[in-house]
C-alpha cells in the first residue's frame, strides 16, 4: 500500500472516530451505535 493511500486511510478512520465521538449517546444508540463500537466501525470504514 502505497504512503499516500495509508495516509488517505488514516484521516478517514480519524474523521469518522471524530464524527461519531461529538454525537450524544442517544443519537448514537438511534444508529444503533453503543459508544464502544466507534472505533471498530470506523476501522471498517476505510
Amino acid at each position: 500500500m502505497s504512503l499516500i493511500r495509508s495516509y488517505r486511510n488514516w484521516r478517514a478512520y480519524r474523521d469518522t472516530v471524530n464524527q461519531l465521538g461529538r454525537l450524544s449517546n442517544r443519537q448514537l444508540e438511534d444508529l444503533g451505535i453503543a459508544r464502544g463500537e466507534i472505533e471498530r466501525i470506523a476501522r471498517k470504514a476505510v
